[in-house]
C-alpha cells in the first residue's frame, strides 16, 4: 500500500534549510496520520510560528504555485516587477543612498 505522503512530495529543493526539511518531514507524518485535516492544522501551525519558513517550505511543495500567487498578490497591490527590484537593492546596499 502507498503510503499517503508519496503524494506529498517536494519538486524544488533549492535553499532549503535543514529546519525547513525537519518543517517537511512534520507535514509529511501529519498527512500520513490524519491526511489533508491533519496537514492543514500543521500548516496553520508553522504559519503562525514562522510565515516566512512557511512560504519556503510551501514553494517545495507548489513552486509555480506559490510563485504565482505571489506575483497576482503583488499586484493587486500595485507593485511592479521593478518596484521589487528597487527594494530588494535597497536592502542589499542600505548604506547607499539615492542622488
Amino acid at each position: 500500500m502507498t503510503k499517503k505522503s508519496d503524494h506529498l512530495e517536494v519538486v524544488d529543493s533549492t535553499d532549503l534549510t535543514d529546519a525547513d526539511w525537519a518543517e517537511i518531514n512534520k507535514l509529511k507524518k501529519a498527512y500520513d496520520a490524519g491526511g489533508a485535516t491533519a496537514l492543514s492544522a500543521a500548516l496553520d501551525a508553522l504559519r503562525e510560528r514562522d510565515p516566512i519558513q512557511t512560504v519556503r517550505v510551501l514553494g517545495a511543495f507548489f513552486p509555480d504555485l506559490v510563485r504565482e500567487t505571489a506575483k497576482d498578490t503583488l499586484a493587486e497591490q500595485g507593485i511592479t516587477k521593478e518596484d521589487l527590484l528597487e527594494l530588494i537593492q535597497k536592502f542589499q546596499n542600505p548604506n547607499q543612498s539615492k542622488h
